[in-house]
Formats: structure tokens, sequence, C-alpha cells
């Protein structure tokens, strides 16, 4: 089975999405997300989706998902690298991507999450 790698940085869990979204991997990802939160105690994830070209309603709302997840689990969520035109589609589709912060980059998101945990 496919699965994107989780990364730990402390109390901060890193995924950096490299392959094409589809929906069970979306689903997958969520799943070890949750989990991985409690298994590690994390306080925050980041979620670098700068090699996605394309966020289908889905995947937007999955990532909806996994930040509200988060939340109930007492970790926040940081999505970077969100190329203009995925911000453009999420937007056209009218998806509120409730709870869920968002920086340029991966240094930027590190910090919001660092000083939001600390």
């Amino acid at each position: 089975m496919e699965r994107i790698p989780i990364l730990r940085m402390g109390r901060i869990l890193l995924v950096s999405i490299q392959v094409d979204m589809h929906d069970q991997l979306a689903l997958t990802l969520q799943d070890d997300l949750t989990s991985r939160i409690v298994s590690d105690r994390a306080r925050g994830v980041l979620i670098d989706i700068s090699s996605l070209d394309v966020v289908d309603s889905f995947i937007g709302r999955m990532i909806g998902n996994i930040a509200a997840m988060s939340r109930v689990l007492d970790a926040q969520t940081v999505v970077v690298g969100m190329q203009p035109a995925v911000a453009i589609t999420l937007v056209e589709l009218g998806l509120v991507l409730e709870g869920v912060r968002t920086a340029l980059n991966v240094e930027k998101g590190m910090a919001l999450l660092q000083d939001a945990t600390s």
C-alpha cells in the first residue's frame, strides 16, 4: 500500500507530499497522521503541498479534515508551499479550510508552529 512518509521533528510532524494525491492516499494519510499525533504526542503538523499542481475538492476537504482532527487531538496544522493555481482553485471551489493556517514555505511554517506550540 502506498503511503506518504511522516517525519518527526521534536513535537512537530512534517509531511511533504511529493506524489499525485488520490482519494485513497489522502484517506490513508489522514489515518496515519492522526495515529502519529497520538503516539508521538505531537503538538503541530506541517503539510508541504508545494509539489501539488492540482488540488480537487476532495483533497481540499481532506486537508480541512486533517486540520480539524489535529485540533481535536491538541495539535495545530500549517499548510505550506501552496501554488497560486491551487489557491485559486480552492477559492473558486468555495472551500473554506477552517482552522488551517498557511505559510509560504517550510521555514515560515515551522516558525509558526514553534511559536504556537511553545
